[in-house]
């Protein structure tokens, strides 16, 4: 069997989708895309393409290391998105050849299915108590939310305080066994983590996620030093080499890598079984398409130290389009007491509606995130 084709579907709300052909007429899916910069990583995966046509798609080892170590250059959201989305779909054709999930093909289950959380508030978090309680009540066990709007390197007690409201309305709407995941996105600089990390304690947070930028890791061991909640991050890392240190240094308790940006299943599968060994779990990140989330369940379904997983139904960036328009068959993704089961088809164990695809390609999307100012006019982290 050899690789025929590689196309790319720019398509709403903000995603990227890759269909792999073989001269055997089995093709895979995969979802390509660095958010904000889709056209970018079509253009990747374009480059990519050259050295894959011709090649056997059941090589899958042997093609992750040709993309990534015959370039001289390596690494980075761009050419690791590029990757993820072509090991995507060389795992759902690789399924398809021999009629089973992927997860059967990397040693099969550990688990039957894997706890869900949903998103709640927007970029600017507000009324989170109300959407917390009306998440809960459609059977969801754990939400998450962004913490804070802008902040500064050293800030105001005002917006500490504000967090503080939000997160105990949450706890009040939503009740004591509701799991919360707070992101602080980056947003917020090592001074104030401190202070957010240690007076959200009584809160008890599922985990506070990306408390600094990831430029920043080392300034974790300090935050993790003034509080107990578990700390999360990892979604803008892109390697076992990105996530080596972290695991090193012991101050990470949850890591998040995404299935679209760090080299995907074949790459995120080793990023978890590396965290496994230094007794740290796993919550891939997943604010994408159904692709994404597909190939995020097989890498759960084999890693025992996989508890959540995020999924993005109704997240607010899916304007106009959701993860269940692009396949056949809804069922798939449908959420029962707050947990998924795992995808029993080949492959990724979804089947792609290939026809909507190439008519929402025709209308695309230039999705771009916000650009935040300080009120002094600096730039502020979104």
């Amino acid at each position: 069997m050899k690789i025929t084709e590689l196309e790319c579907f720019i398509v709403p709300p903000r995603w990227c989708f890759l269909k792999i052909s073989t001269d055997e007429g089995i093709s895979g899916w995969g979802e390509p895309v660095v958010e904000g910069r889709a056209a970018t990583v079509k253009t990747a995966v374009k480059e990519l393409s050259d050295n894959l046509i011709g090649e056997n798609p059941l090589h899958i080892e042997d093609l992750w290391n040709k993309m990534y170590r015959s370039g001289f250059y390596r690494g980075g959201p761009v050419l690791m998105s590029a990757i993820a989305g072509v090991d995507q779909a060389l795992w759902d054709i690789k399924g398809k050849y021999y009629n089973a999930p992927v997860f059967e093909l990397m040693g099969g289950a550990c688990r039957d299915s894997i706890k869900v959380y949903s998103w709640i508030g927007g970029d600017r978090p507000s009324d989170v108590g109300e959407a917390a309680k009306s998440v809960v009540d459609t059977g969801f066990k754990a939400v998450k939310m962004n913490g804070t709007e802008e902040l500064q390197y050293i800030d105001t007690y005002e917006k500490i305080d504000q967090v503080l409201e939000r997160v105990a309305a949450i706890r009040e709407k939503a009740g004591k066994d509701v799991g919360i995941g707070i992101d602080f996105h980056g947003r917020v600089h090592k001074p104030m983590a401190k202070v957010l990390a240690k007076e959200l304690e009584p809160y008890r947070p599922m985990f506070i996620e990306e408390p600094v930028l990831p430029e920043n890791n080392e300034a974790l061991r300090e935050i993790a030093s003034h509080t107990v909640i578990p700390i999360a991050t990892g979604e803008r890392m892109y390697s076992r080499w990105d996530f080596k240190p972290l695991f090193e240094a012991g101050y990470v308790d949850v890591i998040q890598p995404d299935l679209s940006h760090a080299g995907g299943i074949t790459e995120c599968k080793k990023i978890a079984s590396m965290a496994e060994a230094y007794d740290v779990a796993l919550a891939p990140h997943c604010p994408l398409g159904p692709i994404a989330l597909a190939s995020c369940l097989q890498v759960d379904a084999t890693s025992h130290n996989a508890f959540i997983q995020e999924q993005s139904l109704g997240i607010h960036y899916n304007k106009g389009n959701d993860i269940l328009d692009y396949i056949t068959d809804r069922s798939v993704f449908e959420y029962k007491d707050g947990y998924v089961s795992l995808p029993k088809g080949p492959g990724l164990g979804i089947e792609v509606n290939e026809e909507y695809v190439r008519e929402k390609a025709e209308e695309g999307h230039a999705w771009k995130n916000p650009v935040w100012r300080h009120k002094d006019g600096t730039i502020a982290e979104w």
